[in-house]
């Protein structure tokens, strides 16, 4: 085994446990309502959306770690309150479902265009960045986004590289310290529920 190290070992496990889990995403995408299931387009859409949210830096990102298809699968059960009906604005007409709630994997993809998946890396993120924008300024016909992204954050820091790898975990901290010096490299604890509105 020369020329491998321990993280050059770890490194290709994780890969490996990586695309085990992607593949188990499309097994749950494959298992629901024929009306909800996305076309491979939509699941590369919405993977590489999930990838310009949370980038791969020292840790894989959420398209990497199957995000997108856990916002694909929450879409279609209603998660955060997706199938009920959205705010009255003309522009969400063409994606409603029959049951009236707002198809938002399909309202994304025709607000981010047809062209958006062949643009380059740093045009794709602008046009993010002014859907976001547009979003946390109050827009309604933007406000599906908020939903879409935070079931990518849902979905990212619930999966184990999310949680256990991006995040710092100890199940049972094992002292108080009053005192914790706090540093631009310092995590959050994925344990650590004080943050969390639960209202």
């Amino acid at each position: 085994m020369s020329g491998w190290n321990r993280r050059a070992f770890l490194g290709a496990a994780t890969l490996v446990a990586l695309q085990a889990a992607v593949a188990g995403g499309g097994a749950v995408l494959g298992k629901l309502d024929p009306r909800d299931a996305p076309s491979p387009r939509r699941r590369k859409l919405m993977r590489e959306v999930a990838e310009h949210v949370i980038p791969t830096t020292g840790t894989p990102g959420a398209g990497v770690v199957g995000a997108g298809d856990f916002v694909l699968v929450a879409l279609a059960h209603g998660l955060s309150g997706t199938r009920k009906p959205p705010a009255a604005d003309p522009s969400f007409a063409p994606h409603l479902r029959p049951d009236g709630s707002l198809d938002h994997a399909a309202w994304l993809e025709v607000r981010l265009g047809a062209k958006w998946l062949a643009l380059p890396p740093a045009r794709r993120h602008e046009a993010l960045a002014a859907l976001d924008a547009a979003a946390y300024k109050g827009e309604p016909a933007a406000a599906p986004w908020r939903a879409i992204k935070g079931l990518i954050l849902t979905g990212y820091y619930t999966s184990e590289i999310g949680g256990s790898k991006e995040l710092n975990y100890e199940l049972v901290p094992g002292r108080f310290d009053p005192k914790v010096p706090v540093t631009p490299e310092t995590r959050a604890y994925s344990s650590d529920w004080t943050a969390v509105d639960f209202g």
